[in-house]
């Protein structure tokens, strides 16, 4: 039998199982919840929980002797519009004792949370050790891999050129190869966009913290060969980043991928064959971007790696420079993701490449800060530059641009009734929440204000449980997490629980047809979730995704 057959017999995958403990009632008969970080917080960390119903004070008690160890009021009572509940917040950041807790509101326990140094560790070690598991190309040793282990799939050695693709030395149908690579989400096939923003966030996070991340081990195969265990991992995907730029003239392709997406079955049994698309501007000069940061990264690892990357990154520059305009088309016979280009200027994406290029030649930056600097995703990483270059250096307009985003997200972090910065939901809404950390824990790293750090915190709480859904939405972590995750490896094999150290994409209100719209229960755009294995809108992975949860988890372990 399945694995999603089993749940819905047992009732699981209908949604009928939705809350971590007992929901009981005030008198005046409000039901009452908790909603807290499962995993817990450092003794030195802002502290705060969701109490959702009538009450006015809330108690902190010992797990093990249920004494009280601390007792408070609640906040004012809000109302959320997002998920149509009356709220208030419990702040126990005083609290600064090690051990095992649980918060108790009128008769009502939470699960039991941690309070210790370096929390999240086994966290952020976890949310890059997924990345091992997506490899392209290559068998998952038990060694490595525990219960996870798989046959190689995708070798990726002939992958033939598309017909938006073909040029005069690489006609259509022609032949190249093109192995390695993350696969991007929860299907088989590798984008260069999303690749860039994700290398790019996880490069970044080992430039900002290299005490934590240079000597990680992660338990892969390269674990041990001098390279901090990240940047192999990295590598992985960089390589065929590289083997994705045409030799011939610098320009980049698009995506390489299969012209239909692949049933749910493991990589071995997908033998569908795959191509390379079209080169655009957004890939050449997110390629560029990445490759110019893997430069400095690498350097003093392997200075003849580093060299290529840079010489890949001037070639794509060149490129995009004779093909300034060049949007990703859709060929009416593939039928993957697109990773389209928003609007028309590719303003994000010239500075971006041109910031990375700056700060790894050491030449003054004069590229055109794109107004108003958005928060980092796939589609821009402008904001992720600024950061970099705000690390490596004093730039006066830089700076300015970059508050003035962090100075918008905290306002409205602190006028939330969740304490959140984010109340509009789409696909990857936790991805949005953690992104918007990266960029008010940065502003804390510039400034040393408490503020842009309590309000990282609590947007980093809302995805490991302090959110209406009552999920921690990483697999394999806290007291109620995703079990079907729209994953591939995690339903093609025959073990119940799905790879750990994943982030599941969130709420999601605009995409309902995936399950059928009867099934999300709610009218609320915070609860719009299904942990089953069809919504795809709200209940898949991506590497993009983990790449933000990464930082933000060692961002939030170096203070």
């Amino acid at each position: 039998m399945k694995k999603l057959e089993m749940l819905i017999l047992s009732g699981l995958a209908l949604g009928l199982v939705f809350s971590c403990n007992p929901i009981q009632k005030t008198e005046s008969g409000t039901p009452i919840l908790i909603r807290i970080n499962q995993i817990g917080y450092a003794p030195g960390d802002a502290k705060t929980a969701i109490v959702v119903g009538e009450a006015e004070d809330f108690l902190i008690l010992n797990a093990s002797s249920n004494e009280v160890v601390f007792q408070s009021k609640l906040g004012p009572g809000q109302y959320w519009e997002a998920s149509g509940e009356r709220v208030r917040i419990a702040d126990f950041s005083s609290l600064g004792k090690a051990g095992s807790f649980k918060i108790q509101v009128g008769g009502q326990t939470s699960p039991e949370f941690e309070i210790k140094p370096k929390v999240y560790q086994k966290l952020g070690q976890a949310a890059i050790k997924a990345f091992y598991f997506h490899r392209a190309g290559a068998a998952l040793e038990a060694t490595y891999a525990g219960d996870y282990a798989r046959q190689a799939g995708h070798p990726d050695t002939m992958v033939y050129i598309h017909a938006s693709a073909a040029s005069e030395t690489r006609p259509e149908g022609s032949i190249i190869s093109s192995p390695k690579g993350w696969y991007d989400a929860g299907d088989y096939n590798k984008y260069m966009v999303n690749s860039a923003i994700s290398v790019a966030t996880m490069m970044s996070a080992f430039e900002h913290f290299p005490g934590l991340l240079g000597n990680l081990d992660l338990n892969i195969p390269e674990s041990g060969d001098g390279i901090p265990d990240i940047l192999d991992e990295i590598r992985w995907n960089l390589e065929w980043m590289l083997s994705m730029q045409d030799p011939e003239d610098g320009g980049v392709y698009h995506k390489l991928t299969s012209k239909n997406f692949n049933g749910m079955e493991m990589p071995d049994l997908d033998n569908a064959d795959r191509y390379v698309v079209m080169k655009t501007t957004t890939a050449a000069l997110d390629l560029c971007a990445a490759m110019a940061q893997a430069s400095r990264v690498y350097q003093p690892y392997d200075p003849e790696f580093s060299e290529q990357c840079l010489s890949a990154a001037q070639r794509a520059w060149a490129w995009a420079m004779d093909y300034p305009n060049i949007a990703y088309i859709q060929p009416s016979d593939i039928q993957t993701g697109e990773y389209g280009q928003r609007g028309s200027s590719f303003e994000d994406e010239w500075f971006w490449a041109a910031a990375e290029l700056s700060i790894t030649r050491a030449e003054e930056l004069t590229a055109k800060i794109p107004k108003p600097l958005a928060v980092p995703e796939w589609r821009d990483g402008a904001a992720l530059a600024c950061m970099n270059v705000l690390f490596h250096g004093r730039n006066d307009t830089v700076h300015e641009s970059f508050m003035i985003l962090a100075d918008s997200l905290l306002k409205e972090q602190q006028s939330s009734p969740y304490g959140v910065s984010n109340d509009s939901f789409r696909w990857g809404s936790n991805s949005d929440f953690l992104n918007q950390a990266m960029v008010l824990f940065f502003a804390y790293r510039l400034t040393g204000k408490d503020a842009y750090l309590h309000a990282a915190q609590s947007n980093y709480d809302w995805v490991l449980g302090k959110n209406p859904t009552g999920y921690s939405f990483m697999t394999g972590f806290g007291h109620k997490t995703p079990m079907h995750i729209h994953h591939r490896p995690s339903e093609g094999d025959d073990i119940l629980n799905p790879q750990p150290g994943w982030l599941a994409g969130g709420p999601n209100p605009g995409n309902k047809e995936d399950c059928g719209e009867a099934l999300y229960d709610s009218p609320y755009p915070a609860k719009s979730y299904l942990d089953l294995l069809c919504s795809y809108a709200t209940n898949e992975i991506a590497i993009n995704w983990n790449a933000i949860l990464v930082y933000s988890t060692f961002a939030l372990l170096s203070k």
